[in-house]
Protein backbone atom coordinates (compact mmCIF):
# COMPACT_ATOMS: atom_id res chain seq x y z
CA UNK A 1 0.00 0.00 0.00
CA UNK A 2 1.03 3.49 -0.57
CA UNK A 3 2.39 4.90 2.16
CA UNK A 4 -0.61 7.66 3.51
CA UNK A 5 0.98 8.20 6.96
CA UNK A 6 1.25 12.21 5.73
CA UNK A 7 -1.92 12.29 4.97
CA UNK A 8 -4.68 13.92 7.18
CA UNK A 9 -7.70 11.13 6.44
CA UNK A 10 -10.57 13.23 7.82
CA UNK A 11 -9.59 15.78 5.41
CA UNK A 12 -8.98 14.18 2.19
CA UNK A 13 -12.10 12.03 3.11
CA UNK A 14 -13.65 15.51 2.69
CA UNK A 15 -12.15 16.74 -0.11
CA UNK A 16 -12.72 13.37 -2.13
CA UNK A 17 -16.23 13.67 -0.93
CA UNK A 18 -16.79 16.94 -2.56
CA UNK A 19 -15.60 15.38 -6.18
CA UNK A 20 -18.06 13.31 -5.43
CA UNK A 21 -20.76 15.67 -4.83
CA UNK A 22 -20.23 17.45 -8.31
CA UNK A 23 -22.17 14.38 -9.80
CA UNK A 24 -24.82 15.16 -7.73
CA UNK A 25 -24.93 19.07 -7.79
CA UNK A 26 -24.41 18.68 -11.54
CA UNK A 27 -28.03 16.67 -11.95
CA UNK A 28 -30.20 18.19 -9.04
CA UNK A 29 -29.26 21.87 -7.85
CA UNK A 30 -30.80 23.22 -11.22
CA UNK A 31 -34.33 21.05 -11.06
CA UNK A 32 -36.06 23.77 -9.21
CA UNK A 33 -35.24 26.00 -12.50
CA UNK A 34 -36.88 24.10 -14.78
CA UNK A 35 -40.12 26.16 -15.43
CA UNK A 36 -37.78 29.19 -15.54
CA UNK A 37 -35.63 27.58 -18.04
CA UNK A 38 -38.70 26.62 -20.24
CA UNK A 39 -40.08 30.00 -20.30
CA UNK A 40 -36.84 31.74 -21.05
CA UNK A 41 -36.27 29.47 -24.57
CA UNK A 42 -39.78 29.47 -25.22
CA UNK A 43 -39.85 25.63 -25.13
CA UNK A 44 -41.56 22.16 -23.69
CA UNK A 45 -40.83 20.54 -20.42
CA UNK A 46 -39.79 17.48 -22.20
CA UNK A 47 -36.75 19.12 -23.84
CA UNK A 48 -35.44 20.75 -20.73
CA UNK A 49 -35.79 17.46 -18.90
CA UNK A 50 -33.80 16.27 -21.90
CA UNK A 51 -30.99 18.56 -20.68
CA UNK A 52 -31.05 16.07 -17.37
CA UNK A 53 -30.94 12.65 -19.43
CA UNK A 54 -27.79 14.31 -21.58
CA UNK A 55 -25.80 14.98 -18.15
CA UNK A 56 -26.71 11.86 -17.00
CA UNK A 57 -25.57 10.15 -20.09
CA UNK A 58 -22.32 12.37 -19.89
CA UNK A 59 -21.43 11.38 -16.37
CA UNK A 60 -22.22 7.58 -17.73
CA UNK A 61 -19.94 7.72 -20.58
CA UNK A 62 -17.36 10.12 -18.95
CA UNK A 63 -16.83 7.74 -16.66
CA UNK A 64 -15.51 5.07 -18.92
CA UNK A 65 -13.05 6.98 -20.34
CA UNK A 66 -11.94 9.13 -17.62
CA UNK A 67 -11.59 6.22 -15.21
CA UNK A 68 -8.63 4.63 -17.62
CA UNK A 69 -6.83 7.58 -18.76
CA UNK A 70 -6.43 8.00 -15.08
CA UNK A 71 -4.69 4.66 -15.00
CA UNK A 72 -2.70 5.95 -17.77
CA UNK A 73 -1.40 9.55 -16.89
CA UNK A 74 -2.12 9.38 -13.19
CA UNK A 75 -4.65 10.83 -11.56
CA UNK A 76 -4.12 14.84 -11.24
CA UNK A 77 -3.56 15.55 -14.90
CA UNK A 78 -6.94 13.90 -15.73
CA UNK A 79 -8.51 15.86 -12.91
CA UNK A 80 -6.89 19.13 -13.68
CA UNK A 81 -8.38 19.11 -17.00
CA UNK A 82 -11.34 17.82 -16.60
CA UNK A 83 -12.26 20.31 -13.74
CA UNK A 84 -10.71 23.19 -16.01
CA UNK A 85 -13.61 21.83 -18.77
CA UNK A 86 -15.91 21.50 -16.04
CA UNK A 87 -15.45 25.49 -15.10
CA UNK A 88 -15.83 26.33 -19.18
CA UNK A 89 -18.87 23.55 -19.74
CA UNK A 90 -20.94 25.46 -17.02
CA UNK A 91 -20.36 29.15 -18.09
CA UNK A 92 -21.27 27.84 -21.63
CA UNK A 93 -24.73 26.17 -19.99
CA UNK A 94 -25.19 29.54 -18.04
CA UNK A 95 -25.00 31.71 -21.56
CA UNK A 96 -26.52 29.16 -24.00
CA UNK A 97 -28.01 30.77 -26.92
CA UNK A 98 -31.30 28.45 -27.40
CA UNK A 99 -31.95 24.81 -25.54
CA UNK A 100 -30.10 22.61 -28.36
CA UNK A 101 -26.68 24.46 -27.17
CA UNK A 102 -27.80 23.47 -23.68
CA UNK A 103 -28.65 20.27 -23.94
CA UNK A 104 -25.04 19.43 -25.56
CA UNK A 105 -23.36 21.59 -23.01
CA UNK A 106 -25.17 19.59 -20.51
CA UNK A 107 -23.92 16.58 -21.69
CA UNK A 108 -20.06 17.78 -21.58
CA UNK A 109 -20.83 19.06 -18.33
CA UNK A 110 -22.14 15.65 -16.88
CA UNK A 111 -18.90 14.48 -19.05
CA UNK A 112 -15.94 16.89 -17.05
CA UNK A 113 -17.67 16.25 -13.87
CA UNK A 114 -17.51 12.39 -14.34
CA UNK A 115 -13.79 12.46 -13.65
CA UNK A 116 -14.67 13.78 -9.78
CA UNK A 117 -16.48 10.76 -9.36
CA UNK A 118 -14.47 8.08 -10.50
CA UNK A 119 -10.76 9.49 -9.97
CA UNK A 120 -11.75 10.25 -6.41
CA UNK A 121 -12.43 6.43 -5.77
CA UNK A 122 -9.22 4.96 -7.31
CA UNK A 123 -7.35 7.36 -5.03
CA UNK A 124 -9.19 5.72 -2.45
CA UNK A 125 -7.65 2.19 -3.75
CA UNK A 126 -4.24 3.61 -4.57
CA UNK A 127 -4.04 4.38 -0.71
CA UNK A 128 -5.99 1.87 1.11
CA UNK A 129 -6.73 -1.50 1.00
CA UNK A 130 -8.84 -4.07 2.88
CA UNK A 131 -10.72 -3.10 6.16
CA UNK A 132 -8.81 0.34 5.32
CA UNK A 133 -10.39 0.82 2.28
CA UNK A 134 -13.70 0.16 3.90
CA UNK A 135 -13.57 2.60 6.71
CA UNK A 136 -11.80 5.33 4.55
CA UNK A 137 -14.93 4.67 1.73
CA UNK A 138 -17.48 4.83 4.30
CA UNK A 139 -15.94 8.55 5.25
CA UNK A 140 -15.84 9.33 1.85
CA UNK A 141 -19.34 8.01 1.37
CA UNK A 142 -20.56 10.60 4.37
CA UNK A 143 -20.08 13.70 2.53
CA UNK A 144 -20.81 12.44 -0.68
CA UNK A 145 -24.11 11.33 0.13
CA UNK A 146 -25.01 14.91 1.48
CA UNK A 147 -24.89 15.98 -2.33
CA UNK A 148 -27.93 14.90 -3.64
CA UNK A 149 -29.87 16.36 -0.04
CA UNK A 150 -28.60 19.81 -0.83
CA UNK A 151 -28.44 20.41 -4.03
CA UNK A 152 -31.89 21.50 -4.59
CA UNK A 153 -31.67 23.07 -1.68
CA UNK A 154 -28.85 25.03 -2.82
CA UNK A 155 -30.20 25.36 -6.31
CA UNK A 156 -33.51 27.05 -4.31
CA UNK A 157 -31.61 29.12 -2.30
CA UNK A 158 -29.60 30.34 -5.30
CA UNK A 159 -32.97 30.91 -7.26
CA UNK A 160 -34.18 33.42 -4.05
CA UNK A 161 -31.75 35.76 -5.56
CA UNK A 162 -30.67 35.13 -9.37
CA UNK A 163 -31.79 33.54 -12.07
CA UNK A 164 -31.32 30.01 -13.43
CA UNK A 165 -28.35 31.24 -14.43
CA UNK A 166 -26.61 31.94 -11.35
CA UNK A 167 -27.35 28.19 -10.47
CA UNK A 168 -24.56 27.45 -13.24
CA UNK A 169 -22.43 30.36 -12.49
CA UNK A 170 -22.27 28.95 -8.78
CA UNK A 171 -21.49 25.41 -10.29
CA UNK A 172 -18.63 26.84 -12.00
CA UNK A 173 -17.28 28.35 -9.33
CA UNK A 174 -17.33 25.13 -7.77
CA UNK A 175 -15.09 23.55 -10.39
CA UNK A 176 -12.54 26.95 -9.21
CA UNK A 177 -12.60 25.46 -5.95
CA UNK A 178 -12.19 22.13 -6.93
CA UNK A 179 -9.32 22.66 -9.70
CA UNK A 180 -7.61 24.81 -7.24
CA UNK A 181 -7.45 22.17 -4.33
CA UNK A 182 -6.48 19.51 -7.19
CA UNK A 183 -3.94 21.88 -7.73
CA UNK A 184 -2.38 22.69 -4.56
CA UNK A 185 -3.39 20.01 -2.17
CA UNK A 186 -4.44 16.75 -4.01
CA UNK A 187 -0.93 14.75 -4.73
CA UNK A 188 -0.02 12.01 -7.24
CA UNK A 189 -1.64 9.14 -5.90
CA UNK A 190 -0.84 7.06 -9.11
CA UNK A 191 3.07 7.03 -9.50
CA UNK A 192 4.65 6.40 -12.91
CA UNK A 193 6.08 2.70 -12.65
CA UNK A 194 2.13 1.57 -11.35
CA UNK A 195 0.65 3.34 -14.75
CA UNK A 196 -0.52 1.32 -18.10
CA UNK A 197 0.25 2.30 -21.30
CA UNK A 198 -2.33 4.88 -22.73
CA UNK A 199 -3.42 2.67 -25.78
CA UNK A 200 -7.75 2.30 -26.13
CA UNK A 201 -7.10 -1.37 -27.43
CA UNK A 202 -5.41 -2.07 -24.33
CA UNK A 203 -8.14 -0.18 -22.49
CA UNK A 204 -10.78 -1.97 -24.02
CA UNK A 205 -9.06 -5.22 -23.26
CA UNK A 206 -8.44 -3.86 -19.68
CA UNK A 207 -12.16 -4.07 -19.39
CA UNK A 208 -12.61 -7.52 -20.89
CA UNK A 209 -10.41 -8.99 -18.41
CA UNK A 210 -12.13 -7.05 -15.45
CA UNK A 211 -15.83 -8.38 -16.61
CA UNK A 212 -14.30 -11.78 -16.96
CA UNK A 213 -13.58 -11.49 -13.60
CA UNK A 214 -16.54 -13.14 -12.13
CA UNK A 215 -16.41 -11.94 -8.56
CA UNK A 216 -15.65 -8.44 -9.57
CA UNK A 217 -18.58 -8.41 -11.78
CA UNK A 218 -20.96 -9.98 -8.86
CA UNK A 219 -19.90 -7.50 -6.46
CA UNK A 220 -20.29 -5.24 -9.24
CA UNK A 221 -24.00 -6.21 -10.60
CA UNK A 222 -25.08 -6.37 -6.56
CA UNK A 223 -24.10 -3.14 -5.85
CA UNK A 224 -25.51 -1.74 -9.33
CA UNK A 225 -28.77 -3.67 -8.93
CA UNK A 226 -29.09 -2.48 -5.33
CA UNK A 227 -28.73 1.07 -6.33
CA UNK A 228 -30.98 0.97 -9.14
CA UNK A 229 -33.74 0.44 -6.53
CA UNK A 230 -32.84 3.41 -5.38
CA UNK A 231 -33.07 5.30 -9.20
CA UNK A 232 -36.29 3.42 -9.03
CA UNK A 233 -37.53 5.52 -5.17
CA UNK A 234 -36.10 8.43 -6.64
CA UNK A 235 -38.75 8.47 -9.81
CA UNK A 236 -41.82 7.01 -7.72
CA UNK A 237 -41.71 8.46 -4.50
CA UNK A 238 -42.66 11.89 -5.66
CA UNK A 239 -45.69 10.57 -6.98
CA UNK A 240 -46.97 8.04 -4.53
CA UNK A 241 -46.40 10.50 -1.66
CA UNK A 242 -47.98 13.50 -2.89
CA UNK A 243 -50.49 12.36 -5.67
CA UNK A 244 -51.69 9.09 -3.49
CA UNK A 245 -51.28 10.56 -0.07
CA UNK A 246 -51.64 14.35 -0.65
CA UNK A 247 -48.34 15.30 1.41
CA UNK A 248 -47.10 18.70 0.68
CA UNK A 249 -44.17 19.51 -1.05
CA UNK A 250 -42.11 20.27 2.32
CA UNK A 251 -43.66 17.34 3.75
CA UNK A 252 -42.00 15.54 0.72
CA UNK A 253 -38.72 17.01 0.82
CA UNK A 254 -38.43 15.94 5.01
CA UNK A 255 -39.31 12.38 4.03
CA UNK A 256 -36.91 12.59 1.01
CA UNK A 257 -34.21 13.75 3.49
CA UNK A 258 -35.17 11.15 5.96
CA UNK A 259 -34.36 8.54 3.43
CA UNK A 260 -31.06 10.09 2.18
CA UNK A 261 -29.94 10.53 6.36
CA UNK A 262 -30.68 6.29 6.07
CA UNK A 263 -28.25 5.90 3.55
CA UNK A 264 -25.13 7.88 5.25
CA UNK A 265 -26.70 5.46 8.10
CA UNK A 266 -26.09 2.15 6.28
CA UNK A 267 -22.78 3.34 5.33
CA UNK A 268 -21.34 4.57 8.04
CA UNK A 269 -22.60 1.67 9.86
CA UNK A 270 -20.06 -0.69 7.84
CA UNK A 271 -17.18 1.80 8.24
CA UNK A 272 -17.30 0.97 11.96
CA UNK A 273 -17.92 -2.55 12.00
CA UNK A 274 -15.65 -3.28 9.25
CA UNK A 275 -12.89 -4.41 11.85
CA UNK A 276 -14.91 -6.71 13.42
CA UNK A 277 -17.35 -8.30 10.84
CA UNK A 278 -16.23 -8.93 7.27
CA UNK A 279 -17.66 -6.99 4.53
CA UNK A 280 -18.78 -10.43 2.83
CA UNK A 281 -21.32 -10.58 5.91
CA UNK A 282 -22.35 -6.73 5.81
CA UNK A 283 -22.94 -7.22 1.94
CA UNK A 284 -24.58 -10.26 2.28
CA UNK A 285 -26.72 -8.53 6.08
CA UNK A 286 -27.32 -5.21 3.41
CA UNK A 287 -28.81 -7.82 0.66
CA UNK A 288 -31.38 -9.64 3.36
CA UNK A 289 -32.15 -6.16 4.72
CA UNK A 290 -33.36 -4.84 1.48
CA UNK A 291 -35.22 -8.60 0.65
CA UNK A 292 -37.12 -8.27 3.75
CA UNK A 293 -37.44 -4.27 3.54
CA UNK A 294 -39.07 -4.75 -0.14
CA UNK A 295 -41.22 -7.37 1.13
CA UNK A 296 -42.71 -5.53 3.80
CA UNK A 297 -43.06 -2.34 1.29
CA UNK A 298 -44.74 -4.23 -1.14
CA UNK A 299 -47.39 -5.47 1.70
CA UNK A 300 -48.23 -2.21 2.14
CA UNK A 301 -48.74 -0.71 -1.13
CA UNK A 302 -51.11 -4.03 -2.29
CA UNK A 303 -52.97 -3.16 1.15
CA UNK A 304 -53.31 0.77 0.20
CA UNK A 305 -51.43 0.91 4.47
CA UNK A 306 -51.40 4.38 5.66
CA UNK A 307 -48.19 6.51 5.17
CA UNK A 308 -46.09 5.80 8.13
CA UNK A 309 -46.28 2.26 7.55
CA UNK A 310 -44.66 2.67 3.86
CA UNK A 311 -41.65 5.11 4.76
CA UNK A 312 -40.89 2.84 7.68
CA UNK A 313 -39.94 -0.12 5.14
CA UNK A 314 -38.48 2.41 2.50
CA UNK A 315 -36.09 3.78 4.82
CA UNK A 316 -34.47 0.75 5.71
CA UNK A 317 -34.38 -0.40 2.04
CA UNK A 318 -32.43 2.90 1.50
CA UNK A 319 -30.48 1.72 4.24
CA UNK A 320 -29.53 -1.20 2.61
CA UNK A 321 -27.96 0.40 -0.25
CA UNK A 322 -25.63 2.39 2.20
CA UNK A 323 -24.41 -1.04 3.52
CA UNK A 324 -24.44 -2.99 0.17
CA UNK A 325 -22.69 0.47 -1.69
CA UNK A 326 -20.29 0.35 0.67
CA UNK A 327 -19.41 -3.00 1.68
CA UNK A 328 -18.90 -4.25 -2.10
CA UNK A 329 -16.74 -1.50 -3.57
CA UNK A 330 -13.64 -2.10 -1.82
CA UNK A 331 -14.44 -6.27 -2.39
CA UNK A 332 -14.54 -5.57 -6.14
CA UNK A 333 -11.28 -3.24 -5.62
CA UNK A 334 -9.12 -5.54 -4.00
CA UNK A 335 -7.92 -7.53 -6.55
CA UNK A 336 -7.76 -4.11 -9.22
CA UNK A 337 -4.66 -2.46 -7.81
CA UNK A 338 -3.24 -1.38 -10.92
CA UNK A 339 -6.88 -1.03 -13.09
CA UNK A 340 -7.99 1.03 -9.81
CA UNK A 341 -9.42 3.59 -12.56
CA UNK A 342 -10.98 1.10 -15.34
CA UNK A 343 -12.52 -0.91 -12.01
CA UNK A 344 -14.15 2.34 -10.44
CA UNK A 345 -15.13 3.65 -14.19
CA UNK A 346 -17.33 -0.19 -13.99
CA UNK A 347 -18.58 0.22 -10.84
CA UNK A 348 -19.48 3.68 -11.49
CA UNK A 349 -21.05 3.72 -14.66
CA UNK A 350 -23.09 0.38 -14.08
CA UNK A 351 -25.48 1.95 -11.61
CA UNK A 352 -26.05 4.65 -13.89
CA UNK A 353 -27.70 2.42 -16.86
CA UNK A 354 -29.57 -0.17 -14.46
CA UNK A 355 -31.17 2.40 -12.93
CA UNK A 356 -32.13 4.09 -16.33
CA UNK A 357 -33.69 0.62 -17.43
CA UNK A 358 -35.57 0.07 -13.83
CA UNK A 359 -36.40 3.75 -13.19
CA UNK A 360 -38.84 3.91 -15.75
CA UNK A 361 -40.72 0.60 -13.99
CA UNK A 362 -42.36 2.51 -11.52
CA UNK A 363 -44.75 4.07 -13.99
CA UNK A 364 -46.10 1.48 -15.94
CA UNK A 365 -49.16 1.52 -13.71
CA UNK A 366 -49.91 5.14 -13.68
CA UNK A 367 -49.41 7.83 -10.73
CA UNK A 368 -52.26 6.61 -8.23
CA UNK A 369 -50.74 3.12 -7.55
CA UNK A 370 -47.41 2.35 -5.66
CA UNK A 371 -47.71 -1.88 -6.11
CA UNK A 372 -45.38 -1.06 -9.11
CA UNK A 373 -42.60 0.23 -6.78
CA UNK A 374 -43.17 -2.50 -4.54
CA UNK A 375 -42.49 -4.89 -6.61
CA UNK A 376 -39.72 -3.31 -8.28
CA UNK A 377 -38.35 -3.19 -4.88
CA UNK A 378 -38.33 -6.71 -4.20
CA UNK A 379 -37.61 -7.63 -7.86
CA UNK A 380 -33.91 -5.93 -7.83
CA UNK A 381 -33.55 -7.28 -4.03
CA UNK A 382 -34.12 -10.96 -5.52
CA UNK A 383 -31.82 -10.35 -8.57
CA UNK A 384 -29.30 -9.26 -6.80
CA UNK A 385 -29.61 -11.85 -3.80
CA UNK A 386 -29.20 -14.18 -7.11
CA UNK A 387 -26.72 -12.54 -8.30
CA UNK A 388 -24.46 -12.48 -5.70
CA UNK A 389 -24.88 -16.12 -5.06
CA UNK A 390 -24.15 -17.52 -8.16
CA UNK A 391 -21.11 -15.20 -9.13
CA UNK A 392 -19.23 -14.13 -5.49
CA UNK A 393 -20.28 -17.42 -3.51
CA UNK A 394 -19.45 -20.07 -5.82
CA UNK A 395 -16.08 -18.69 -6.93
CA UNK A 396 -13.48 -19.80 -4.21
CA UNK A 397 -11.03 -17.60 -2.93
CA UNK A 398 -7.37 -17.39 -4.76
CA UNK A 399 -4.10 -16.72 -3.40
CA UNK A 400 -2.91 -13.25 -3.81
CA UNK A 401 0.70 -13.18 -3.55
CA UNK A 402 1.02 -10.76 -6.49
CA UNK A 403 -1.77 -8.42 -5.51
CA UNK A 404 -0.41 -7.89 -2.42
CA UNK A 405 3.20 -6.90 -3.35
CA UNK A 406 1.14 -4.35 -5.35
CA UNK A 407 -0.45 -3.37 -2.55
CA UNK A 408 3.38 -3.01 -0.71
CA UNK A 409 4.83 -0.63 -3.35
Amino acid sequence: MIKSNKWNVAGLALLLGLFSTLGPFTIDMYLPAFPEIAATFNTNASLVQFSLTACLLGLGAGQLVMGPLSDAYGRRTPLLISMAAYIICSLACAYAPNIGLLILFRFTQGFSASAGIVISRAIARDLYSGHELTKFFSLLLLVGNLGPLAAPIAGSGVLSFTTWIGVFISLSVLGVFLWAMTKWRLKETNPPERRVAPNFKLQLRNYGQLLRDRKFVGYMLAQGIMTAGVFAYVAGTPFIYQNIYGVTPTVFAILFASNGISLIIGSQLVGRLAQRISEQTLLLSGLWLALVASIAALMVTLAHGPLFALVIPLFFFVCSIGITSTAAFPLAMESQAKSAGSAAALLGVVPFLLGALVAPLVGVAGEDTAVPLGLTLLGTSIVAIITYFVLVRKVPDQPSQQIQSDLNM
